[in-house]
């Protein structure tokens, strides 16, 4: 189907790839970014479809990730539209576009994991995916800790973060504190770092970081379940369209905030991604593609 993009979301993806780091974002190419116009979560409105496409039909309004991890910052886009969705009324393009990536991540690493009155830290939690997931954990009613830098502590908290921790005055692995379940998005300490930070019988999924924790993870994860009775993994992120519908009606019923940080226009996508790679970005990060 051909979509005339309204608005787009910038994700930690985007940054990765631009800048080839950590390793594994130079899969897509080795030397560049294998698709040079960057972007994956798009909302906007149906132009065109296949001729066996029986989805969607023109005129609609929808949202959802791009195959591909990119190609989103444009006007127009195509897609296949198999793990898309029709835009609720409720819902902004700008809001819907922010949902795709971010809140399927927290959803999956949330969802039928955590019980009431469970500890869950959120590493990254100032951050698209981390807003996300400080809000799911504490509708599944668990107490809550966030992790990010100083500015985005008063932010976690209006999330309802009951704990917040500013990684650079304090190492949550080192402060004897230890929780249920730990989701972490930017892992860069040792497994046995983490699984310090583990009560037996809790869990632990990076859904990034390095390639040498997630190597670690991935080795010692196993052993550390059977010695320790605590399950250290990676979280392998499945796209699918019950998913990107479920945390779609958690944010339109209003028991989920889409976290909105800055606009900004399509001519300024350089400028937005600076603004992301500088880690600083509270929640979430929109282009608008305004008409021409």
């Amino acid at each position: 189907m051909l979509v005339k993009v309204r608005s787009v979301s910038v994700n930690r993806s985007d940054w990765e790839a631009l800048t080839g780091q950590p390793l594994y974002a130079r899969f897509g190419g080795l030397r560049k970014p294998g698709n040079p116009i960057l972007g994956s979560d798009v909302a906007g409105t149906v132009e065109a479809v296949g001729r066996n496409h029986t989805e969607f039909n023109p005129g609609d309004d929808v949202f959802g990730e791009m195959a591909s991890y990119s190609g989103g910052f444009a006007e127009y886009v195509c897609a296949r539209g198999k793990s898309w969705v029709r835009k609720p009324a409720g819902l902004t393009f700008e809001q819907a576009a922010a949902i795709p990536q971010a809140g399927v991540i927290a959803l999956q690493a949330l969802r039928e994991r955590v019980r009431p009155g469970q500890s869950v830290l959120v590493n990254g939690g100032g951050g698209g995916a981390g807003a996300f997931a400080i809000q799911l954990a504490k509708l599944h009613g668990a107490e809550v800790t966030g992790v990010d830098n100083g500015g985005k502590l008063d932010f976690m908290r209006s999330l309802g973060a009951d704990h917040v921790i500013d990684y650079r005055r304090e190492d949550f692995t080192r402060n004897g504190r230890t929780y249920d379940r730990i989701v972490d998005l930017i892992a860069y300490r040792s497994a046995l770092a983490y699984a310090r930070a583990l009560k037996s019988g809790g869990s632990y999924e990076a859904v990034g970081g390095s390639v040498a924790t997630l190597l670690q993870l991935l080795v010692f994860g196993p052993w550390m379940k059977r010695t320790a009775n605590k399950h250290l993994g990676v979280l392998m992120v499945q796209r699918s369209r019950d998913n990107l519908q479920a945390i779609t009606e958690l944010c339109a019923s209003g028991r989920v905030t889409v976290p909105i940080d800055k606009r900004y226009p399509l001519s300024e996508v350089p400028e937005a991604l600076r603004y992301l790679g500088e880690g600083q970005s509270k929640g979430k990060i929109v282009i608008n593609v305004e008409p021409t």
